[in-house]
């Protein structure tokens, strides 16, 4: 029997109409037994021969994934992301790739912000040395203050920067592939954003050309104390040069849901200000929900154009 793999570590199946047409029409589901991201020969054995379908969270698709699960046609990503696909291996193999880049936008830029208005309050710390019965008394900061340098100016960047200037703070932006920016918001160089940013939020892709963007070199170019904000992939920052800026005081506190190995076990865990969250950026009710619906339906749509079912 055919199956379709569904990789996520949670998935609503039961209340997915989408999913509920595909079983209707004779594939069988599997879900994740391991309730966390897949390592490569882990999706190896989970697509099996069987697997004609894919909903796939961000364990990596490699050559090898796709030389081996050589009946998938179709991957439906759970999210907006596809560093973590090999694209190119997936159009050698015959493998359409899809995606859902609207449905966690609103999502990831609402934690951005509630990341960075923690951050600025120390709202994480006074709560941990309030629960040993001290009663702190921290200076924070106001967001309407500061300059926000947004990197990257897509669906989330643009939200964020909007709910940063309904704050009143100062929005400056950087992103290689936009010409014009929200109103009121400065399109400037990389440098330049680094330099004059007292938070820097990244809402950029991953690749290559990105690969530890947020640097020892970059960090040092950031005014001493400012804050970094990672919503978008990990592999953006070197996480062990943002642990040492911590530790000298040249960055002022920093907040990660993203990281280069998930689950984490780096040097950020020691850092008091760091404000570290395990991938959760499109975990809101309403968003996720949304995200499951169209990763289930482009799934659907994508067998029925590989003639592998039938319309309707």
């Amino acid at each position: 029997m055919s199956t379709l793999v569904i990789s996520t570590s949670s998935f609503d199946v039961d209340n997915n109409p989408h999913i509920r047409d595909l079983q209707q029409a004779g594939l069988r589901v599997t879900g994740n037994p391991y309730r966390r991201k897949l390592t490569e020969s882990e999706a190896i054995e989970l697509l099996g021969s069987e697997a004609i379908g894919m909903i796939a969270g961000i364990e990596p698709l490699t050559e090898r994934v796709f030389a081996a699960a050589r009946n998938l046609r179709v991957v439906s990503r759970c999210g907006s992301g596809l560093d973590s696909v090999d694209l190119a291996a997936a159009q050698r193999h015959g493998v359409t790739v899809l995606s859902t880049p609207e449905a966690p936008a609103q999502a990831v830029a609402e934690l951005a912000m509630g990341l960075m208005l923690a951050a600025l309050r120390h709202i994480c710390r006074i709560d941990g040395e309030l629960r040993t019965g001290a009663w702190p008394r921290t200076q924070g900061r106001l967001l309407a203050a500061q300059t926000v340098g947004i990197v990257g100016l897509g669906r989330v960047g643009r939200r964020v920067a909007r709910l940063c200037q309904a704050f009143d703070a100062r929005v400056v932006a950087h992103d290689s592939y936009v010409t014009s920016a929200p109103q009121g918001v400065d399109l400037v160089p990389l440098d330049r954003l680094l330099t004059e940013s007292d938070v820097v939020s990244l809402h950029l892709t991953y690749d290559a050309a990105t690969h530890h963007l947020v640097n020892e070199a970059a960090l040092g170019r950031m005014k001493p104390g400012a804050v970094v904000i990672n919503t978008a992939r990990g592999g953006l920052v070197d996480e062990g040069a943002l642990a040492r800026a911590l530790a000298s005081g040249q960055i002022g506190a920093a907040a990660l849901d993203v990281f280069e190995q998930e689950p984490y076990h780096g040097p950020l865990l020691g850092c008091r200000d760091a404000i570290l969250t395990s991938h959760v950026g499109s975990l809101a009710r309403e968003a996720r929900h949304r995200m499951e619906i169209e990763a289930a339906e482009n799934l659907h749509k994508g067998l029925v154009a590989a003639g592998l079912l039938k319309n309707g």
